[in-house]
C-alpha cells in the first residue's frame, strides 16, 4: 500500500514516488485503483478518510453539473449523524454504489458490443465470411481439378 505523508504545512507527500503530490494526484490513484493510505508525518495517525473527503468537496465545487451531493442530501446525512441510535448508512451506501458502478461497467460493455456490431461491421464481417466461403470453394474445386488430372 503506497503511503502518503501530510505534513503541517498541508502538503501531500508521496513516499513511494519522493515527490508532493496534490489531492488531483490522490485522486487518479483512486481512479486507478491504487490503494494508499493518508497518514499525518509527524504522529502516524491515518488521515486517508479527511483526504478522501478533501478531495469529494473539491471535486463537488469544482463541477457543478456533476453535483453528487445536493444541499437536501448533504441535510439529510447530518441529520443521520444526530439520531440516537445512526443507522448503518456506510455499509448501504458502499454496496448501493458499488452495485451502480458494477450496472454503468455492464452498460458500457454492453454498448461497446452493440457498436462492434454496427450496421458497418455486420456487413464487413459478412463480406470477409463469404470471401473466405468461396476461397474455399475454389480451393476445393481446383484440388478436385488437380485430382482428375
Amino acid at each position: 500500500m503506497r503511503v502518503i505523508r501530510k505534513y503541517a504545512n498541508r502538503r501531500l507527500y508521496d513516499t513511494e514516488q519522493s515527490r508532493y503530490v496534490t489531492l488531483e494526484d490522490l485522486r487518479r490513484l483512486i481512479l486507478d485503483e491504487v490503494p494508499f493510505r493518508v497518514e499525518d508525518a509527524k504522529t502516524g495517525e491515518d488521515l486517508t478518510r479527511t483526504i478522501l473527503l478533501s478531495i469529494i468537496i473539491e471535486q463537488e465545487q469544482a463541477d457543478s453539473e456533476a453535483e453528487v451531493f445536493s444541499n437536501d442530501l448533504l441535510e439529510q446525512l447530518i441529520r443521520v449523524y444526530a439520531m440516537s441510535q445512526p443507522l448503518p448508512l456506510a455499509r448501504y451506501l458502499e454496496q448501493g454504489t458499488r452495485l451502480m458502478l458494477e450496472q454503468q461497467q455492464r452498460m458500457q460493455d454492453q454498448w461497446q458490443q452493440a457498436m462492434r456490431h454496427s450496421p458497418m461491421e455486420f456487413m464487413r464481417e459478412l463480406a470477409e465470411e463469404n470471401m473466405r466461403f468461396w476461397q474455399q470453394t475454389i480451393n476445393q474445386r481446383n484440388r478436385k481439378d488437380d485430382d482428375e488430372d
